[in-house]
């Protein structure tokens, strides 16, 4: 599973050993991490070089060590190496402050985020990420510092701090490794290579309080366990299902970019398996759940399954997704369930129930997850030409075709075939024959739904005459 070079990389590790005054300022943190070897390792051993790396994360380290500034590469990147995967992003850590950052970078580099202040260097449409070290929460002096909810939540987290520290305040061990270009080193401070190696998920310090800190480290557990086919050790995944309600504190926009994270990267169904074993999917999508069974054999869990393995072959092929397009799938069969509600009970046409019920699922759908507009906009043109597609006679046909959302329309058509079955079947066949006719074929289609189909003739009725009103005789 770790790509690594003979010999073993313990062979060439050195201790780097430093008094315990020296390596932690705060007396209630000190005693953590005696328990830990800090390792400085030849990255060579495991095949890695500067070379791999980003050129503009090497060059935002280099220009902080000039400046003074310890500064390394971190986290994910790492990590995928170590896999022998191909890394995405490139992040950097570093004892300069924001403030500094900014100073030594100028316009280059821009501060966000409240809770977790962090600059971007920008490199045209590359962002490097850079953050400055992390200690324990419990040494903020104020509230601008750091600041947690009732639940143990963290709201603010700006208390800055050692290397070591840093490496404690991350999430799992495979993720708190640190790489210098300037010597080709690696320091692991929890293990984090020997989890790899094992295929473990293991989170730094108490899970209980750790998820408390940031309930989404269990969404993250999900999705390295599905990315990295690893397992989550025991005592970090016995508190998942007791804490699970604790994403309902996070806000929904921030649960929505979670949720592409973790079901359009390529490993959509083993994440979603996930989600429901762990109880996490419906705090996700709770107005799904009525619509879920004890087989697991629904319409509405069919579709889902169907939506995330065409998206997982999609990424795989490296095609374009869509998130509208596949929670348009998701939330199908609640829609068609309320839309015949509001036709029996509410008396509405087909139009109407399709544009009331539309907007309430959305409604239940944003209170979880909040969708932008420009994705829930498409969700609505997907679930209304569904009603378009119904039509083959005259020009209408050529009028659908010319949608902008035509294809998504129609792919969704096709998933309702395969899940549905029935006249759903023959609806999509015409279709996909349509698509890919000439137009005198195209004709030839049109005429034989119309003489299958014929229009009802419309009835003429003659007014009548009004007669005149016979004159009142007078019987006098």
């Amino acid at each position: 599973m770790l790509q690594q070079k003979a010999p073993q990389a313990k062979a060439h590790s050195r201790r780097v050993e430093q008094p315990v005054t020296q390596q932690y300022a705060n007396k209630n943190t000190a005693h953590q991490f005696h328990r830990y070897d800090k390792r400085v390792i030849k990255a060579a051993n495991f095949g890695i070089h500067p070379r791999m790396f980003s050129r503009n994360a090497l060059s935002v380290v280099e220009k902080l060590q000039r400046q003074g500034f310890e500064a390394y590469i971190v986290g994910g990147s790492i990590r995928d190496m170590l896999l022998g995967k191909h890394p995405k992003d490139f992040d950097v850590a570093t004892n300069a402050r924001p403030e500094q950052i900014q100073n030594i970078f100028q316009r280059q580099c821009r501060l966000v985020g409240r809770r977790f202040r962090l600059a971007h260097i920008m490199f045209g449409r590359d962002i490097i990420e850079v953050a400055t070290f992390r200690a324990n929460h419990s040494d903020a002096r104020n509230e601008r510092q750091a600041k947690q909810s009732h639940e143990g939540m963290l709201l603010r987290d700006n208390v800055y701090g050692t290397i070591e520290q840093d490496a404690e305040r991350r999430d799992f061990t495979i993720n708190a490794l640190y790489y210098n270009p300037q010597d080709n080193t690696l320091r692991d401070y929890f293990n984090g290579i020997e989890d790899l190696k094992a295929g473990k998920l293991r989170l730094i310090g108490d899970p209980i309080t750790r998820y408390q800190e940031d309930p989404v480290r269990m969404l993250r557990a999900i999705r390295f366990m599905a990315k990295l086919d690893m397992f989550l050790e025991k005592p970090s995944e016995q508190p998942i299902h007791e804490l699970a309600h604790l994403l309902k504190n996070i806000p929904p926009a921030r649960l929505f970019d979670e949720s592409l994270k973790l079901l359009q990267t390529g490993h959509g169904v083993k994440t979603y398996r996930l989600l429901r074993q762990y109880g996490l999917f419906e705090q996700l999508f709770p107005s799904l759940i009525p619509f879920f069974t004890e087989k697991e054999d629904s319409f509405a869990e069919r579709m889902i399954v169907t939506a995330l393995t065409s998206t997982d072959e999609r990424v795989a092929d490296k095609l374009r997704i869509n998130p509208a397009f596949l929670f348009a799938a998701f939330f199908w069969y609640p829609l068609r369930e309320k839309v015949e509600i509001l036709k029996n009970e509410g008396g509405l046409n087909n139009h109407d129930a399709y544009a009331l019920a539309g907007n309430e699922v959305l409604d239940l759908f944003c209170q979880a997850l909040a969708a932008p507009r420009r994705h829930t906009a498409v969700i609505r043109d997907i679930w209304f030409l569904q009603l378009q597609l119904l039509k083959r006679t005259g020009s209408a046909p050529v009028r659908v075709m010319e949608h902008p959302k035509f294809r998504a329309a129609f792919d969704l058509l096709a998933m309702r075939a395969e899940v549905e079955g029935g006249d759903t079947i023959e609806l999509a066949k015409w279709w996909h024959e349509y698509q890919f006719s000439n137009s005198d074929q195209r004709n030839q289609l049109v005429k034989e739904q119309q003489t299958l189909h014929p229009k009802p003739k419309k009835k003429y009725f003659r007014s009548r005459k009004r007669r005149k009103p016979r004159p009142i005789e007078n019987n006098q």
